[in-house]
């Protein structure tokens, strides 16, 4: 029995909206030029690795693309956690002077994108750095904003909004419910 409310994306809504943000982002920076996609962990990687496959099916170039672990930079650990050492990244590339568009899945906080903006600037300085993300629900802590977005779904506080794929997951979709009644 699922304890989600609803299903507000299904596979064919993702794969559309995925579709237009690779779109946005090739109109947007004029191309590929200097262009690498880097999906943060977890499962910004896939949504990445698909907007890299249908960048490449749209240009015919094969761009670069690294996956990120924001873990050690987080600033919202537990007391007594460590964040552990600062190479959770793997990036074939270096960001240096490049245009890098960090994929996630969610936009809640910003906490997560700001993590994945110092990991970044530890590892080189970007020309631009740019946010793809499937969905965003508000609720900002901190002045961060996506520039390519899949779909806005107002939220509350206590709703939890769920993306599942393929690669983890085994089927596609975001479903929405309430924070109490989702099993731990």
């Amino acid at each position: 029995m699922s304890y989600y409310k609803k299903q507000i994306m299904d596979e064919n809504n993702i794969n559309r909206a995925l579709t237009r943000i690779s779109h946005e982002i090739l109109e947007k920076n004029k191309g590929t030029k200097d262009l690498v996609l880097v999906g943060i962990k977890t499962r910004g990687v896939p949504l990445a690795n698909r907007v890299w496959e249908k960048i490449q099916e749209i240009e015919g170039v094969e761009l670069g693309i690294g996956i990120l672990d924001v873990t050690p930079y987080r600033d919202d650990l537990s007391k007594g956690e460590e964040g552990g050492e600062k190479t959770g990244y793997q990036l074939p590339f270096s960001v240096e002077n490049k245009r890098v568009i960090l994929i996630d899945d969610v936009l809640f906080t910003g906490r997560t994108v700001r993590a994945a903006l110092d990991a970044l600037m530890d590892m080189g300085r970007p020309r631009l750095i740019q946010l793809a993300v499937l969905i965003d629900r508000g609720h900002r802590e901190l002045p961060i904003r996506a520039d390519y977005v899949g779909k806005n779904v107002p939220t509350s506080r206590s709703e939890v909004v769920a993306v599942n794929l393929v690669e983890i997951d085994g089927e596609d979709q975001v479903l929405i419910g309430e924070e109490e009644k989702v099993a731990k």
